[in-house]
């Protein structure tokens, strides 16, 4: 990969202004290198993933407010092009990643601890800041990652959220090699790096998704067995009977974006199961009776990303092969299109924006 270490003072970024939308391709001013604050750096993004969170932020629809006006994106993959940090180990050219998580302040007792996430300083890209929506990002360097030799940029960009998700989901469900753990919406965007990650991992998994083709994809990357959630009439005896002792999964990763998958997930686990909280339907919630879930010793746990070691974790098992999303590539063009289409629920697997094409 060739790398263009000239700046323009202009560039083409999606950016809308008020909640809502619309999104639209603008000629917006670039930083310059002299105005990089310390600790930031530019970062020449290649290309960003979409996210529904990308989606959530336009519409204003998550009792959180944003940034507006506001460009998006936080799964950009690029090399930085200036920099204005002398303790980083970064330099300018290094292959680096746009994360959700922007910035933390790396002091309080949650950053000490690994939960950068939960810092009451942390800033998300595109959503409280700019993000990879654009060709050329500020990025703070203590939150980017250093993207491995070997893996494509295209590739990486995915990995940088919804990797990294389900990843850290995996992490805190606490299932272990030889265990049952279920993943609504296994054939999705999230769900089908799940299955990858929880396989590789030794666990046994059982897919929840709906139709031959995702079946046939979660079957070949890894999962033991499928459930058409379409097809079944009784969902949390189908999961239990899936699990060779019938006593229902070990832990499920819900990665589903309707509010029933919880309430099954709570219902077919086995005592002392852990459900995982990913997925975020709007407007939903979670009805757990208290007696059962006690008698039963069942947990539900949110997951909300990763800190900075899970994503160089997820990148790497990217790297080596591995791990692989598999996801359309568009022009950045097509984003307001893309939206569209997340909205109207057309949008299968990934999509990854090439930023040239803006």
């Amino acid at each position: 990969m060739s790398l263009d270490m000239n700046i323009p003072k202009t560039q083409k970024a999606a950016i809308f202004h008020k909640k809502g939308g619309p999104v639209a391709i603008e000629e917006v001013p670039v930083i310059q290198p002299q105005e990089l604050k310390a600790g930031e750096a530019l970062v020449r993004v290649k290309y960003s993933g979409v996210c529904h969170t990308d989606l959530h932020a336009m519409l204003g629809d998550w009792p959180l407010d944003n940034k507006l006006p506001l460009i998006g994106g936080h799964e950009g993959a690029g090399y930085i092009v200036a920099m204005n940090d002398e303790a980083s180990d970064l330099k300018v050219g290094d292959k680096v990643g746009i994360k959700w998580i922007a910035h933390s302040c790396n002091r309080c007792v949650f950053c000490r601890q690994g939960y950068e996430p939960l810092c009451k300083q942390a800033q998300c890209s595109g959503y409280s800041v700019d993000g990879s929506f654009q060709q050329y990002a500020v990025s703070y360097t203590s939150q980017l990652s250093l993207i491995p030799d070997g893996l494509a940029l295209d590739d990486a960009a995915p990995i940088l959220c919804a990797g990294v998700t389900v990843y850290k989901a995996i992490k805190e469900s606490g299932v272990k090699a030889g265990e049952w753990l279920v993943i609504p919406g296994a054939g999705g965007g999230l769900g089908h790096l799940a299955v990858q990650y929880a396989s590789l991992q030794g666990i046994r998994v059982i897919a929840i998704d709906t139709g031959a083709e995702k079946k046939a994809l979660c079957e070949k990357l890894g999962a033991d067995k499928f459930i058409d959630f379409k097809e079944e009439k009784d969902i949390v005896k189908a999961v239990q009977a899936a699990s060779p002792d019938g006593l229902g999964p070990h832990a499920a990763v819900v990665a589903a974006s309707g509010g029933a998958a919880y309430e099954q997930a709570l219902e077919y686990l086995r005592p002392h199961g852990t459900c995982v909280a990913v997925g975020l339907p709007p407007d939903s919630n979670i009805q757990v009776p208290v007696f059962w879930t006690v008698f039963l010793s069942k947990r539900v746990i949110g997951s909300y990303v990763g800190n900075r070691q899970d994503a160089t974790e997820a990148l790497a098992l990217a790297a080596a092969g591995k791990v692989k999303c598999l996801y359309k590539t568009l022009p950045a063009s097509d984003l307001p299109k893309v939206y569209d289409d997340m909205h109207h629920g057309k949008v299968t697997g990934r999509i990854v924006l090439d930023m040239d094409k803006a």
